[in-house]
């Protein structure tokens, strides 16, 4: 909390020569990741302390404690170095902060260590998130190679400049390779579907929207300097034009036939990162700057947060009290639980970006950005993706409501977790009419 309240971007007098603003900056951009990121957690120890039934089941052993306290400490963890990344000044403390964050996400996917999922997940995540790193800080060093500097407010005069561009172009694919596989991008996105199906759900959905918009807000930081600099702009802008094409629509091909419902989120988590690489590139196309995509963005990310995390309350509680994720599972839940499956519908309905929803206004205006950009092929796959989109979240909607369900038990939520879901889906409703408080919270 107090990383997220902060001090003001611009110190008084008494602290103004403090060395902490040698690496630390608190705008705009920085004040809305950090609410974000302190948002998502609080939500995501909510979603814990429903688990911990599960949670203790696969942890807990003869002689030792079961292991579900640190649990809830690590998602901690995981907020304090999403927040430090948001007012990262230069490219060494944005990599610490963000392997802060990844860190804590390999113990928080293999937590259940009596369960092979979860256990095949964490192996899966290490092995390849350490590649990703590799690559990341490979490219951090060309990039100071080529430039002489690690300050991002200098990358832009540096790029101008550059030593050889071709050593900093290639710099710049090899850092995208490594913030690639935060954001689950075609064709670092082989670890997606496994560890969200074998990770805890509460770690899943903290995946989902952490690891995300932790991959985003260093996009965002990294790529504005090179997409101002006149020699930098038509490689980094074909690089995104070709990730968002690619990702959009393997993400959404791929999910069409799953039928596990966590694996479907997963292809899904992958579509949403090719709308949003979308955005950025039409920023980059139609301005030259990013202040409209960083905008679009963000809003997209405050917006599949309230989805994403919604969809992941009502998930767990059908696999604690049906024990199981396949979309089967939920066959006659708009039968035994009405108002819960009509919270579910609202919130698939606002990812497939069905108008009235905050969905449908994070969609229109990445396609909005795409279009004043020109980015006609991109509108075009952004397009067929979003119809595919609609087929596989309303394979689960027919599952609840036109499927039979049999003697399936009603499933209940605890207060907590009622109050929490109806809050979410609200907003999705709320924030579909009405999206400038989310908005105004970049000015």
């Amino acid at each position: 909390t107090a990383l997220a309240i902060g001090p003001d971007a611009k110190p008084d007098a008494a602290w103004a020569n403090w060395p902490l603003w040698d690496f630390y900056r608190f705008d705009s951009l920085a004040r809305f990741y950090k609410g974000f990121a302190l948002v998502t957690t609080v939500l995501v120890l909510l979603l814990s302390i429903d688990y911990r039934s599960i949670l203790a089941r696969f942890t807990d052993h003869p002689g030792s404690e079961n292991g579900t306290g640190e649990f809830y400490a690590l998602p901690v963890f995981a907020c304090a170095g999403m927040m430090f990344l948001a007012s990262a000044k230069d490219l060494a403390g944005a990599f610490v902060s963000l392997e802060l964050v990844t860190v804590t996400f390999y113990i928080l996917v293999a937590y259940m260590r009596r369960n092979v999922g979860s256990l095949e997940a964490g192996v899966k995540y290490l092995i390849l998130g350490a590649l990703s790193t590799g690559f990341l800080v490979y490219g951090i060093a060309w990039v100071y190679g080529s430039t002489g500097t690690m300050s991002l407010a200098e990358l832009q005069g540096a790029a101008e400049s550059a030593k050889s561009l071709p050593a900093l172009l290639f710099g710049i694919a090899l850092v995208m390779v490594g913030l690639g596989f935060k954001i689950g991008a075609v064709p670092m996105q082989v670890w997606i579907p496994d560890v969200y199906q074998g990770a805890p759900t509460p770690t899943t959905a903290f995946l989902s929207v952490g690891s995300k918009a932790a991959g985003f807000v260093l996009m965002l930081r990294f790529l504005e300097p090179f997409l101002a600099a006149e020699t930098t702009r038509g490689p980094v802008l074909t690089l995104l034009l070709v990730l968002a094409v690619a990702t959009l629509l393997f993400g959404n091909l791929a999910a069409i036939p799953q039928t596990n419902f966590k694996r479907l989120l997963a292809y899904s988590s992958i579509a949403h990162a090719g709308y949003l690489l979308m955005a950025l590139a039409a920023g980059a196309a139609e301005t030259a700057t990013t202040p409209g995509s960083t905008k679009v963005v963000s809003f997209y990310l405050a917006t599949y947060l309230l989805m994403t995390i919604g969809v992941f309350f009502i998930l767990a509680q059908v696999r604690i009290q049906r024990d199981g994720e396949a979309i089967t599972d939920f066959n006659g839940l708009g039968k035994s639980s009405p108002m819960l499956a009509l919270a579910l519908t609202v919130l698939l309905a606002a990812l497939a970006g069905v108008p009235l929803t905050a969905g449908f206004i994070g969609k229109f205006y990445v396609f909005s950005l795409a279009v004043g950009a020109g980015l006609w092929v991109g509108v075009g796959v952004a397009f067929i993706a979003a119809a595919a989109g609609f087929y596989y979240y309303l394979n689960v909607v027919r599952a609840m409501w036109w499927s039979d369900g049999g003697n399936a038990a009603p499933v209940s939520l605890p207060t907590l977790t009622k109050a929490a879901v109806a809050v979410l889906t609200l907003s999705t409703l709320l924030f579909g009419f009405w999206p400038e408080p989310i908005l105004a919270l970049l000015r």
